[in-house]
């Protein structure tokens, strides 16, 4: 049984399909998993703040060829034969938060990291956003580590065999991601309260695959009749959704004030043990998408930025950098210009009073 199934064409109305999926561990309750809906998408770069507190807004950086994949070091985009030029770009701001609890990965490159080696297969690749809370300990945690076992569970064979595990592989990579953290989180004394949430993609050659719990949104801005429209690509989790507060309350747990026990805003996360009782589950939606030459760019942000503006105000801000830019004698080059947007919108968000730490994602898309 194919689990995702054949998606519309970009014209089509989108569509949801939703699987039932067991998960063997007791601390995580078993809930639907998502699958199919858009039609194409790119990918991009990411790194860590090594200053927390400082303003990042520069060109895409890549894992170097240390044991930790999370090295910034620069790379070149990665292109192959008949795939879209994907190039990725952030910012981050800690905003009026004592700490900064976000996290970003970028790897254009992790075929090199892989035990698969397929003719068919020419491009391997994966991006992160993880948005902590009550620490930065998770978010960190998975920054580290989710990539890692994801390239363990990848395993030598062609293509069409590495598409029909990709669900299974990212739904144990969180599964495990949380196990582990929380057995290092109850070693301590006192035991860490910390959680985040994650949204993850898997670029397989043109193929982009989303998994995501808690509130971090990915957009996908792509042109329908000479008119640029923003997607959707990720599902929020929160107590107050229909099907995240009757799993609550079926583990014991009690949803008050739109929180989980009045506490927790999210109902899926990495970590939060305090929380897994109740109901609070790691297991992420995936969906597929695949790209198209009307893709333009990808955004994935941490809900700093999506308290303070819609998908449509963010297509609008990138579009008037684009217009300044166009405006000016000496026109930026393209790496200038996405540094300019996501400092932008990052700046903006803090000046709209988030209040949270805004980390911001662009992944740029052009043909080759």
């Amino acid at each position: 049984m194919d689990l995702f199934e054949d998606l519309p064409e970009p014209s089509a109305p989108a569509k949801e399909d939703k699987l039932g999926l067991n998960d063997s561990s007791a601390h995580h309750p078993v809930v639907g998993l998502s699958s199919g809906l858009f039609d194409d998408l790119p990918s991009v770069a990411a790194v860590n703040p090594d200053n927390a507190g400082s303003v990042i807004g520069m060109k895409r950086k890549s894992a170097s060829d240390d044991d930790d994949l999370c090295q910034n070091n620069k790379m070149k985009c990665v292109d192959g034969a008949g795939c879209y030029k994907l190039c990725g770009y952030f910012a981050c701001r800690k905003g009026e938060r004592d700490e900064m609890q976000d996290t970003h990965v970028i790897i254009d490159d992790l075929m090199k990291y892989a035990k698969i080696s397929a003719a068919e297969l020419y491009r391997l690749a994966y991006y992160a956003v993880f948005d902590g809370h009550s620490g930065s300990r998770a978010s960190k945690f998975c920054e580290k580590n989710m990539h890692k076992y994801i390239v363990d569970q990848i395993q030598k064979g062609d293509l069409s065999q590495l598409e029909k595990d990709v669900k299974k592989i990212l739904t144990e990579s969180y599964r495990k991601t949380d196990e582990d953290f929380l057995k290092e989180a109850t070693k301590q004394k006192p035991a860490w309260k910390d959680g985040s949430t994650a949204t993850t993609m898997l670029v397989v050659n043109n193929n982009v695959y989303l998994a995501n719990i808690g509130d971090s949104k990915a957009i996908l801005c792509r042109e329908n009749e000479a008119k640029q429209v923003a997607l959707t690509l990720t599902k929020d989790h929160n107590a107050e959704v229909y099907e995240e507060r009757m799993r609550i309350q079926k583990a014991g747990g009690v949803v008050r004030d739109g929180r989980v026990m009045g506490v927790l805003e999210v109902s899926r996360s990495i970590g939060d043990g305090q929380f897994k009782k109740q109901g609070v589950t790691c297991l992420p939606d995936i969906k597929r998408c695949q790209l198209t030459e009307k893709d333009k760019y990808l955004v994935i942000a941490c809900d700093g930025l999506w308290k303070t503006m819609t998908p449509d105000e963010v297509m609008k801000i990138v579009q008037e950098v684009k217009d300044t830019s166009q405006q000016t004698e000496c026109r930026s080059s393209e790496d200038g210009f996405w540094d300019a947007v996501c400092n932008r919108l990052a700046n903006e968000s803090v000046r709209r009073l988030s209040g949270d730490n805004v980390t911001v994602i662009i992944i740029s898309i052009k043909p080759k």
